[in-house]
């Protein structure tokens, strides 16, 4: 009796510990696919009702088809093409230097207890400043040139960047801080191998939600000044603009929401593979 009993526990724990089978890649890549799809065929059948009730006319609010061709025109236009590749630098550059800061300002201010509590709440106004507001300054500061454009770039994007460490850091468990200890962790040591990895899944958070500051704040500049007379994604948008050229201002916001959508994606891999290797995702049949 016994012997049976052991056996049939035996069989259970197996079937218990047998790995479940994962979904086939293409599987897992078209489920995480289609909602968008289908999200951009409704954006775009929306657009073209509206385009069909003839609430404006054409040559206001051209339909999808003549923007998309419109845009095909444009890449291969070597201006165009240029415009987008400087508008991605200074969010790139200017994005790198944000994450520096940010980080650099987030650990000190979590590690530095006085620092906390003199300007802790300062980050989360810094993070509701309009971008906008600040390029008055930057151009009295910097005059007309790319030093403006990253000074408001750093300064929209730096603070939720190390807002979200900090909220990282408030949300390690204080278990993990005692285990840190135990096995000798120290000052700079339990930030590097405890505090901060635990603190990872938040930090994505507001390395994602800095991005979209940094991406705003770049468009609104590069649309209100021309820099170095680089024509950018911003200026053309003004561009057509000034000239009522409605397909050409829709083919470049299209190309902004694309270049987001796209940054966006890579945040999201970037953070679900984070959160599955911290345990955070529910298992996938």
């Amino acid at each position: 009796m016994a012997t049976e009993l052991a056996a049939d526990l035996a069989g259970e724990d197996v079937v218990e510990t047998t790995p479940r089978p994962s979904r086939a890649p293409l599987r897992r890549v078209w489920a995480g696919l289609w909602p968008k799809l289908a999200a951009v065929g409704l954006m775009l059948a929306v657009w073209q009702a509206v385009v069909w009730s003839g609430w404006k006319p054409d040559y206001v609010l051209p339909g999808p088809w003549p923007v998309f061709q419109r845009l095909a025109q444009d890449f291969r236009d070597v201006s165009f093409d240029l415009g987008v590749a400087i508008t991605l630098r200074r969010a790139l550059i200017g994005y790198a230097i944000a994450v520096a800061i940010g980080s650099a300002f987030g650990i000190l201010v979590a590690r530095v207890a006085v620092l906390r509590k003199a300007i802790g709440s300062a980050i989360l106004g810094l993070q509701s400043m309009p971008s906008i507001a600040w390029f008055p300054l930057a151009i009295l500061l910097f005059g007309l040139n790319e030093t403006a454009i990253f000074f408001v770039v750093v300064l929209g994007a730096a603070p939720a960047i190390a807002g979200g460490l900090l909220s990282g850091v408030d949300h390690v468990q204080p278990l993990l801080v005692r285990v840190g200890h135990v096995m000798g962790a120290r000052g700079l040591s339990l930030y590097r191998y405890v505090i901060l990895p635990a603190a990872l899944p938040s930090f994505i958070g507001g390395l994602k939600q800095g991005w979209a500051f940094a991406w705003r704040s770049l468009m609104a500049g590069e649309i209100i000044n021309i820099v170095g007379h680089q024509v950018s994604l911003g200026q053309q948008i003004q561009f057509a603009r000034d000239f009522a050229d409605a397909e050409q201002l829709l083919a470049i916001i299209v190309v902004i929401f694309v270049i987001g959508v796209v940054i966006d994606s890579l945040f999201g891999i970037l953070d679900r593979e984070i959160r599955r290797r911290w345990g955070l995702l529910g298992e996938v049949a």
